[in-house]
């Protein structure tokens, strides 16, 4: 399989160039490797990389844009780097393998899920950038997303089959949900007020996601991505892998692998509004190898979609507004986790 990833490199072509107002970055994890690929969504090219990361897990950012941090699942610890430089800064051991990362809204601190047993969140001190504080779980955390507030925090625990929210203002579990499979990527639905309103959260095995009311804390619904188009393969029995919320909160995007593509819905009644279909890398005599889709980030103003290509070493640019794929940018080994950062 690596050696018909590899030749993607040759036939990745740039599609379009749109223009994004304002000064963004897209940092791509590359999770097989020791480097974060930084695209300048303008032109849709690499222009910066980190690198001497082993296996990159999240990356994100100091509310001032002067530090990127990068969970670091080699050495088990969180690296911190300059933003401008890429000079690494300082490596702050934590209690075990990481995962996803996420920092609060006052920039104060940085939540690290810990997916090692016993699993934990750590929470790291931004000012001091050492860790001062491990808040206890049943089994490791892998993914987390905040409430728009700032006042809670949503993980999920993969082997644990579990959604757990944090109470951000005591530093406690606040309430779970359990599931009869294991919970991969979770995203937060935020009220006007920035209150969580919904969970959504995808299960192992099911070519879909599940719904969490975020008042009464119980599951609502299951929705099923559309059987055509398909034919991909289900990615280990990980058939759909990666949702996000446009910043907008207009739509919801979900990945499915036996589609080899992005599902979209209108956030407000989960009706379905279309697909984009991602690259795929034909070679004689075999079947379309597909892109494996795994995570999605946005631009802050929502006119543009990006996807992890993790079978294909690159990133898919979508258009929202017309649904249509921009561009493939060439990336590092095994692209996993992306994230956004708007420049001050």
């Amino acid at each position: 399989m690596k050696r018909y990833v590899f030749a993607l490199k040759y036939v990745c072509i740039l599609i379009a160039m749109p223009l994004v107002a304002g000064t963004t970055r897209i940092y791509v994890d590359n999770y097989a490797g020791t480097t974060i690929y930084v695209v300048d969504p303008a032109t849709n090219k690499v222009v910066q990389v980190i690198e001497g990361i082993e296996e990159p897990q999240s990356s994100h950012f100091s509310t001032d844009g002067t530090r990127v941090y990068i969970s670091n699942g080699a050495d088990n610890v969180l690296e911190v780097v300059d933003r401008k430089t890429g000079k690494h800064l300082k490596r702050i051991p934590l209690s075990g393998y990481p995962n996803d990362l996420a920092v609060t809204n006052d920039g104060k601190r940085v939540l690290v899920c810990i997916r090692s047993l016993p699993g934990v969140l750590d929470i790291i001190d931004t000012t001091t950038l050492e860790k001062v504080k491990s808040i206890p779980v049943k089994s490791g955390l892998h993914d987390i997303f905040l409430t728009r507030d700032g006042k809670y925090a949503v993980a999920d625990r993969e082997e644990g089959k579990t959604v757990t929210v944090f109470d951000l203002q005591n530093d406690q579990v606040a309430w779970e949900v359990s599931f009869d499979s294991m919970v991969m990527p979770v995203t937060v639905e935020s009220g006007l007020d920035g209150s969580g309103r919904r969970i959504f959260l995808q299960l192992r095995g099911m070519n879909g996601f599940a719904v969490v009311d975020f008042a009464t804390h119980k599951e609502v619904a299951r929705i099923k991505l559309p059987d055509q188009p398909s034919g991909f393969g289900n990615c280990g029995g990980v058939p759909s892998h990666g949702i996000a919320i446009t910043p907008d909160g207009n739509t919801l995007w979900v990945n499915s692998c036996p589609a080899n593509s992005v599902f979209v819905y209108s956030l407000s009644d989960l009706h379905l509004v279309g697909h984009v279909a991602l690259p795929e890398l034909k070679l004689t005599g075999i079947s379309p190898i597909g892109a494996a889709p795994n995570w999605i980030t946005f631009t802050p103003d929502s006119r543009r979609a990006y996807i992890t290509n993790r079978a294909l070493r690159s990133v898919s640019a979508v258009d929202t507004e017309k649904m249509k794929l921009l561009a493939v940018i060439p990336v590092g080994e095994s692209p996993d986790r992306i994230s956004t950062l708007a420049l001050p």
